[in-house]
Order: structure tokens, then sequence, then C-alpha cells
């Protein structure tokens, strides 16, 4: 007798229970209580688990002997994790200056936050298959209002100054002692400030952000029923990517750890694990499909990031900003040739994924227009968060920069050009992976049985039927 694959039996959506959002009749102030509580738990956690990534990463950096500012930085540090800006600021007195810019995201601390947050959101949508469009709203409003609450708070607790003492070649003597008399300046200070306005608005668009991604990839949550015929053609495609994103950290974080237990500086590996792993793992991720960002490190000062990676930056003409490409990393070390074939084989198994997990009715075109176009907003969406700018300088009388105090570290995606590849890759890897999944079983079908007691049963099943 042939196998039998049949399609899983349609069942009726189990019904809400009394109370929850959706359900007929609840009382309609336990259900509102129900939703704040919730929405504050979702923001609690999210808040919490950044705030320890944080913290242990700056702990790992040195942060903690910062003289009376190590709360302050760690407020900064998650607020530029949701979104926020800070901006530096600085004081040397009537004659000298100070000037400074910071443009980045711990992504590691944001990673964190956003799993988590969309996490404790999805929880109690889990047990129902749709919900109305008013309670989705009502549960992201809370939450919306909520993060924006606390967001506004650590505002207020992300600023501080730091008094700096400078010597000039071997000589410890203060800058204050040096030109005090002559320009009335005072020992030089740096700090930093949250912009409110530009932190709120950015933190909005992140928390909406997060709260769609986390229902786009979630494959068990509730929908409202005007938008469950599109979920086979999104959640399949946008799981896949997170979990292609996920992957690409996930290999990051092996190689860190087997370079802080054999290269030596342990600590200045886990403060890069732990607040900007994402930032070079999704970064090799554009380069081993081809795409590039441009940048340069100038002056005494960098930011944490692989050696190869320094040295390319490091390495242009002084005319302009270096290209940081597949060929440029090569070019200063071979082995970044393997970021090609690991950007196949992590993002061909992506397409696989979403293949199987999609209806068998799909067919390989389809397929590769979902991933394609999936990728290429994933892409549109990574790319722009790996941006790094931060300069600083100290001018006297606005004559040139101090050479001990200036410099300079940009990095920019080339973001379009990320994009069209993606969406290439996608377009391709996606047909492949639906090619590989048609004789694998996919989501809605039942398994087929080799051993013939199980056809027999089947069989039996049909003959009933």
């Amino acid at each position: 007798m042939g196998r039998v694959s049949s399609r899983l039996p349609s069942t009726p959506p189990p019904a809400a229970a009394p109370g929850t959002p959706g359900a007929p009749g609840g009382d309609p102030v336990r259900t509102g209580l129900r939703v704040a509580v919730q929405a504050l738990a979702a923001v609690v956690a999210g808040y919490v688990a950044m705030g320890v990534t944080a913290a242990l990463g700056l702990w790992a950096a040195g942060a903690a002997d910062l003289p009376g500012g190590f709360a302050a930085v760690l407020a900064a540090v998650v607020v530029m994790a949701a979104g926020g800006q800070v901006e530096i600021t600085g004081s040397a007195g009537a004659f000298a200056g100070t000037e400074g810019e910071l443009t980045a995201m711990p992504l590691t601390v944001t990673l964190v936050g956003a799993l988590v947050t969309g996490a404790v959101f999805l929880r109690p949508l889990r047990h129902h298959a749709v919900a109305r469009a008013g309670d989705h709203a009502a549960r992201a409003g809370a939450v919306v209002a909520l993060w924006l609450a606390v967001l506004a708070g650590l505002c207020a607790v992300a600023r501080h100054d730091f008094p700096l003492t400078l010597g000039v070649g071997d000589s410890q003597e203060p800058l204050a002692d040096l030109f005090g008399e002559l320009l009335d300046a005072t020992d030089p200070t740096v700090g930093f400030r949250t912009v409110v306005g530009a932190t709120l608005g950015y933190g909005l668009l992140w928390i909406l952000g997060v709260l769609l991604v986390a229902l786009l990839v979630s494959r068990r949550s509730a929908l409202p029923a005007r938008v469950l015929r599109y979920q086979e053609a999104v959640r399949p495609a946008a799981s896949a990517m997170l979990l292609l994103l996920l992957a690409y950290v996930a290999v990051g974080l092996v190689i860190g750890l087997v370079v802080a237990a054999t290269k030596g500086h342990a600590a200045e590996t886990f403060a890069v694990l732990l607040l900007g792993l994402p930032n070079v793992s999704w970064l090799a991720l554009g380069v081993g499909i081809g795409g590039s960002w441009e940048g340069t490190v100038e002056g005494p000062f960098g930011l944490p990031m692989p050696q190869i990676l320094d040295a390319v930056l490091r390495g242009g003409d002084g005319s302009g900003l270096s290209t940081v490409d597949l060929s440029s990393l090569a070019a200063e070390d071979g082995r970044a040739w393997w970021l090609l074939p690991i950007a196949a084989v992590l993002v061909l198994a992506a397409a696989f994924v979403a293949a199987v997990r999609s209806p068998a009715r799909v067919r390989p075109w389809q397929h590769a227009l979902h991933v394609g176009v999936a990728f290429a907003l994933t892409m549109l969406a990574v790319a722009p968060l790996t941006l790094v700018e931060a300069r600083f300088g100290l001018s006297i009388l606005g004559i040139g920069d101090l050479a001990a105090l200036g410099g300079e570290v940009v990095l920019r995606p080339d973001v379009w050009r990320t994009v069209g590849l993606a969406l290439l890759w996608g377009l391709v890897a996606g047909f492949l992976g639906g090619l590989l999944a048609t004789r694998t079983r996919h989501h809605g079908q039942l398994p087929s049985e080799d051993s013939e007691d199980s056809e027999d049963s089947e069989d039996s099943e049909v003959s009933e039927g």
C-alpha cells in the first residue's frame, strides 16, 4: 500500500479564556489590569536584561574604576542600546575647548533586550489562534508607554563629567599648569548628555520595531483574523532571518571565547562580546555576501574591534576613507575569504528552514521571492545599526587638536549595495532551499511512516473516514 500524507484537519480556533482580551463578556477592568501587568513585565524584563548585560560588559572593560560615574555610564549604554542619542560635552576654559561626537549602538545589549522584551510580550498570546486587532493595539500601547517612561528616566541619569589630567611628553604636569596663566584654561573635562527629544523619538521607533518583529517571527502567537492569510508568506521567512542573525552571533561568540582562552586579553575580549558582538558578526555577514563599509581610524584611540578590521581602517592613504570589503580584509589576512563560504552555507540553511516551515503548496520560485525580500529587508534594518562615528578633540584658541587627545573612528555601511546583494542572495538561496525541501515534510503535513504497521493503520483510518 502506498504512503498516505494528508493535511492536518482544520480545527476551530480555541476560545479565549474569560477575562482575557478577545473573550466575550470579559470584565474590562480585570482585562485592562492584566494587560497593564503583562506590559510592565515585558518592559521590566527587557530593561533588566539590558542593564545586566551592559553592566557586565562595562565591568569587563574596566569602567567600574571610573570616578563616580559608573551608574551614569551604564544608563547611557542602555539608552544607546534602545536607540537613544548621547552627545559628548566638554570644557577647557575660556580660550580652550573640547568637542566630541559619538554615534554607535552596543548591539549585544540591544539584541538581548529585544529578545527578552519580545518573548515576554508574546507569552500571553501563545494560547490563542486568533486575536482582535484592538487587543494587540492595547497590549502594544501599554508596552510602548511604559518603555518610553523608563527611557525618559534613564535620560535623566545618563549624564556625567569626567576631569582629564594630561601630561606633555613624559611630563605628568597637568594641562592647566602649562596653559592656565596664559590662556585662562582650566583642567579639561569631558562628559556626556542624552538628547532627550531624539532619544524618545528613536526609542519609540525601536520598541515598535521590536514588537512588530516579535509578531512576525513567532509561529505560535495569535494574529488578527484579517492578516492570518499573509502569515504563510511572512512568518517562515521572517523567523528564518532571525535564525540567520542569531547563527552569526553564535559563531562570533564561539570565536570570541576561543580568542579569550588562547590569545590573552580575556577581559577586553569579554567586553567586546558583551557590548558589541553583533556589530562585528553582522558586519561579517554583510561582507560575506559582497557588501562593503567605509571608514577610518585616526589618533591614539579606537573602538574595540578585531585587529584585521582596525588595520584596514588605519590603512588609508590619508586622502579619504578606507573601504572594508572581502578583498580589503583578505589583503590583511587571507582567512577572511572564509566569510564567503560561511555566508553561502548559513544563508542557504536559513532558506531551507523557511521552505520547510512553509506549506508544501508554496513553489520554489515563491520561496525565492519570500526569502529574497526578507533578506533584503533584514540587511536594510541591520546594516545601519553597525554605523560607528566617534570623534574627540581639544583645541587651544581654535588652533588644531592636541595629538594626545584628538582622534576619530568612522565606520559607515554602504547600505544600498549591501541590500541589493542581499536581495540577489535571497532569491538564489530561496529557490535552492525550496528545491531541497520538496522531499521534506512541511508545516501542516502528517509524517509518513515506513513501517508496514503504520501503513496499515493509516489505510484503516482512511477507510473509516
